[in-house]
Order: C-alpha cells, then sequence, then structure tokens
C-alpha cells in the first residue's frame, strides 16, 4: 500500500511533485476543505502538508488513525497542536531556513524604512506636498544595533547590520562569548542591551517567557529616542506599551511586520501613530521564500516517510542520516541503559540524572536523552513510547531530566552515565563503546562490570563468597537455563558483589525465586532488552 499524502493548503507546483514522483506515495491536494471535512478524511492518511491556513487542531489528530508526520511550510506552528501530535506519537517538522534570507532582509528593509522616513514620505508626495524637512531621517553609519535572539535570521540581520558598519550587541541565552566573537558582535544580557542600543530588533520564539519580554519597564531603561523592530512573533513587544513609549517621546519610531492579533482591528493604536511603520506579516512574502519553505517541507515529509533520516522536527530530536549512522552505536547504548533501569529500580521514578563524558560530547547529546527516557518508560508504560513522545510523557508524569557533562576524561574515553532517583533511593548505571561500536555496560552502582547489553540478563546482588557461581550455575542447568556470559564485580574483597548473567533464555519465577532464596544471595532481577 504506498503512503497517502494530503496537502491541505495550496504548496508550489515544485512541491508538490517532489511527492507525485515518487512511486510509493499516492498524494492528493485539496485545498478547499472545512475543519470537519478535514476530521472526516485525515484518517485515512499517513502523512498532511500545511502553510497556515489549515487548522491541525487536538480534534483532527485525534481522528488521524494512520498519520506519521505533519509538514508546516514555514516557521510558525501557531496553527498545529503540537502537545497533541507527540502525545499521540506523530512528527510535526517545519521549514526553519526556508525563510531566513526572507525575513532578515525584510527586517533591514524596515530598520531602513524607519530611519528615512521612506513610508511617511511616499504618502506626503502623493497628497502632492513637497516636506524634506519634515522628513529628516538618521544615519545607520556608527549606531548600535541590539539583536534579540541570534538563532538563523538574528545571525543573517548582525551580517547585514555589520557591513553598515553598525555595532552589534546580542542577547541569546545559548549564545557563547566566543560564536559572539567569531560572528564580529558582543554578546551580553538584556538589560545592557536595551541601555546601549540604538535599534532594537528581536528574533526570538513566542513562549510564556517571550511574551511581553519587552514591556513599560524595558522601555523605561533604554535610550531615548531608541527605535524598533518585530519581524518575529506578535506579542513579544507588548504593543500597548509601545504606543505609550512613542507617544511619550521615548521611542523615536518602531516598524511592525507582526502582531498580537492578525490582522490588527480597525480601531488598533498603532494604526494611528504617525512615527511607526506598518507591514501585512510580509517577512517570508518573497516568490523565493514562498518556493523554498514548499520543497523544504515536501523533501522532509518524503525523507521521513521513506526512512532516510529526520529533519527540523519540532517535538523529538533530528539527525542528518549520516551523523544517524555514527551515534547509532550510542542511541542503542542509551535506550538499553534506560530499559535496564527500569528493570532493576525499586519505586516510583522522580528524577533522571544523566551524565555525558569524554569524546561522545562532540554530538548533540539531546538525541541521547530521548533515547535514555524512551528506555526508562517504554517497560513501564502499557501506551506506545517512541522518540517523538518520551519527553511529553516524562513531564507529564512528573519526571525530572538533568543533564551534565564532563570533558574530563576518567575511566573510560567516552561514557553514559545514567542516575535514576525514586521514592525508594538512588541507583546508577554506565556504559560504553567498545571498538566504536560495540555497546557494553561498564558499571552498576558501585561495581564495575562488563556486561553486553542484549536479550535476556540476570542481575544478582550477593555477598562475596566462594561457590556463589557453582551455586547459581546449578539452579540454572538443572531448569536448562544456558549461561552464555557472566561478569562479576565487587566493592571490597569479602564484601557486597555483582553478578551479570547473560543467559539463551527467559527464566521461570519459581527459578528467580529458588535463586533468590539461595545461601548468601540478596537480590537476583531478569532484565529484558
Amino acid at each position: 500500500m504506498p503512503f497517502k499524502v494530503l496537502i491541505s493548503d495550496s504548496l508550489s507546483k515544485e512541491a508538490v511533485e517532489i511527492l507525485q514522483r515518487e512511486k510509493e506515495f499516492s498524494v492528493d491536494v485539496n485545498t478547499k476543505l472545512t475543519p470537519d471535512d478535514l476530521k472526516k478524511v485525515i484518517k485515512d492518511y499517513d502523512a498532511l502538508l500545511v502553510r497556515s491556513a489549515t487548522k491541525v487542531t487536538k480534534d483532527v489528530i485525534a481522528a488521524a488513525d494512520k498519520l506519521k508526520i505533519i509538514g508546516r511550510a514555514g516557521v510558525g506552528l501557531d496553527n498545529v497542536d503540537v502537545e497533541a501530535a507527540s502525545k499521540k506519537g506523530v512528527i510535526v517538522v517545519n521549514t526553519p531556513a526556508g525563510n531566513t534570507i526572507s525575513t532578515a532582509e525584510q527586517t533591514f528593509a524596515l530598520i531602513l524604512a524607519l530611519s528615512r522616513n521612506i513610508a511617511a514620505g511616499d504618502a506626503s508626495m502623493r497628497r502632492g506636498e513637497w516636506e524634506r524637512k519634515k522628513f529628516m531621517g538618521v544615519e545607520l553609519y556608527g549606531k548600535t544595533l541590539g539583536i534579540v535572539g541570534l538563532g538563523r535570521i538574528g545571525s543573517e540581520v548582525a551580517k547585514r547590520a555589520i557591513s553598515f558598519e553598525m555595532k552589534v550587541l546580542a542577547f541569546d541565552p545559548y549564545l557563547s562569548v566566543e560564536k559572539a566573537k567569531e560572528l564580529g558582535i558582543e554578546s551580553t544580557d538584556l538589560e545592557t542591551l536595551l541601555k546601549g542600543s540604538d535599534y532594537i530588533t528581536v528574533h526570538t520564539p513566542m513562549t510564556d517567557e517571550t511574551k511581553h519580554m519587552i514591556s513599560d519597564k524595558q522601555f523605561e531603561i533604554m535610550k531615548k529616542g531608541v527605535r524598533l523592530v518585530n519581524c518575529a512573533r506578535g506579542g513579544i513587544i507588548d504593543e500597548e506599551a509601545l504606543v505609550r513609549a512613542i507617544e511619550s517621546g521615548k521611542v523615536a519610531g518602531a516598524a511592525l511586520d507582526v502582531y498580537e492579533k492578525e490582522p490588527p482591528p480597525a480601531d488598533s493604536k498603532l494604526r494611528k501613530v504617525e512615527k511607526m511603520v506598518l507591514a501585512p506579516h510580509l517577512g517570508a512574502s518573497t516568490e523565493e521564500a514562498q518556493v523554498n519553505v514548499a520543497i523544504d517541507v515536501a523533501n522532509t515529509v518524503r525523507d521521513a516517510l521513506l526512512n532516510c533520516g529526520i529533519r527540523n522536527a519540532v517535538n523529538m530530536p533530528c539527525v542528518d542520516p549520516e551523523i544517524l549512522r555514527a551515534i547509532d552505536p550510542y542511541l542503542k547504548l542509551a535506550e538499553k541503559i534506560g530499559s535496564m533501569h527500569a528493570q532493576l529500580a525499586e519505586g516510583h521514578i522522580k528524577r533522571v540524572k544523566i551524565r555525558y563524558i569524554g569524546d561522545i560530547l562532540r554530538y548533540d547529546l539531546s538525541t541521547f536523552t530521548v533515547s535514555i527516557i524512551k528506555g526508562i518508560l517504554t517497560p513501564i508504560l502499557q501506551e506506545t513510547v517512541n522518540y517523538v513522545n518520551a519527553r511529553v510523557i516524562a513531564k507529564e508524569r512528573g519526571i525530572g531530566i538533568l543533564e551534565e557533562r564532563t570533558g574530563e576524561i576518567q575511566d573510560f574515553a567516552s561514557l553514559i552515565w545514567v542516575q535514576i532517583e525514586t521514592d525508594k533511593g538512588k541507583s546508577s548505571i554506565s556504559g560504553t563503546l567498545f571498538t566504536k561500536v560495540d555497546p557494553r555496560i561498564v558499571k552498576i552502582g558501585e561495581y564495575y562490570i562488563d556486561v553486553v547489553p542484549q536479550g535476556y540478563m540476570l542481575v544478582i546482588y550477593n555477598k562475596d563468597v566462594p561457590g556463589i557461581i557453582g551455586q547459581i550455575g546449578t539452579i540454572l542447568g538443572e531448569s536448562k537455563v544456558n549461561i552464555a556470559g557472566m561478569s562479576f564485580g565487587r566493592a571490597a574483597k569479602g564484601g557486597k558483589a555483582c553478578t551479570v548473567l547473560n543467559i539463551d533464555s527467559d527464566v521461570p519465577k519459581d527459578v528467580l525465586e529458588k535463586i533468590r532464596n539461595a545461601e548468601n544471595i540478596e537480590e537476583v532481577k531478569l532484565v529484558k532488552l
């Protein structure tokens, strides 16, 4: 059966052709579906491609029995219920790079228009006027541009500002000082940026943290005569506070391409402020950007359905297929560590602490973290857990996730250490790779071991006394359970020890109980990987 793909908003013909060329796909284009129509037909589709018109609501996702991926031709996901998709294990992808240049150029166009009163001068000319003095402007040369959020678009804006010989300040919690220097800009905190900038432009996502991040309090500490631009998301700049700041004379002007409510109401105060340039959300409205985002999303959905790698997923870590091949052994190791933890730990999981050590730090660690969480949750929950919904499910269950990293090489060149805290205590498991491809568990708690994490395994805690191995071997032999491999670890001679056996088959409960009740055995657990 071919994959069924529904395109419910207008995409470029180039994008549609990308999907239609694949013999594994059956592609339907229907841009006239009502919300009720979409709910009725979506159950038959494996993929849904949209722009901004189609609203992919919780109800639509609930009705989608086969849906594997939702592709948004654009950056914003206001029209897609990402949380509902994640809970159902549906991948959501967007096209963050497709309109990067378009939006950066729009930002700079508005900076220039704002500086030289282009819009007001044009309107005046069309009224038959000639008022050169009224529209005196300012130069960008030598001025300071503050960029809030230095992602793809913010970085491109910075490049253009530098070419105008502006000084660039940037506030981004994830921007290192080294990266800032590499770009020729200064990384700083938000307050310093607000106080020192002649122009301020925002390029952050719209979140609870960024909503109204620039409001009355922030305007108070800005330079008198500052100018602001927003081509990111409406609401990052508090519009009412902005109007007040312009009317008071603190802000010399502002240029907006996005709004808290789109379109702004006819009686919006924004429409009445003279020192403001308003555009109807044109950041991605270039011929090139429209084609680029459509092609990007078509290629992304195609590759995902054909198992050629997943890119630009907003609800799961994604890696290039070539990188995936390199990190696959680590992914398997991470998931197996998580699965072992879930089967060995006792009590309700409260927190998971993960420490990455050594060579593994050169990779994107978020991918491994999701693998660990998936491994932990899968043995516990009856519902399906995958790389898309693992983090969501963990959060819903109040499981805290903490990541640490250290480049200091300890016992191994590369190591994943995972500690689980439950209401009954803490336990840890460490793993590494042998010959760069073979996963090994090298430590359980305080005990160093060397175990291949696969198949059936017995993890036994015992006293370090003679005869333990023979005792366990006899019990398993009598039950026709063959031992394939074994490893032993102890904290101190004659103290407590850990014995791990790889075995060829499952172990009946009565045999486990026999081992548990044997002399000098404290506990035994069966692990299935």
